[in-house]
């Protein structure tokens, strides 16, 4: 009994969980802002790419 309330505080006090989903949320927001900006730079890509081909064509 004595072993199985040790094992049960070491279960208890043991930082492996928390900092796993810690390193989970991080690399969720992570991919949210990468995501973000890829997006914002393609928006902003067509929107050169569209002035290029407009000022081209019209001369």
């Amino acid at each position: 009994m004595k072993n199985l309330a040790k094992k049960m505080q070491r279960f208890l006090t043991s930082e492996d969980g928390p900092t796993a989903v810690e390193y989970a949320v991080m690399l969720a927001l992570i991919i949210i802002v990468c995501l973000t900006a890829i997006q914002s730079v393609g928006t902003k890509a067509n929107t050169t790419f569209t002035n290029v081909a407009a000022s081209i064509g019209a001369s």
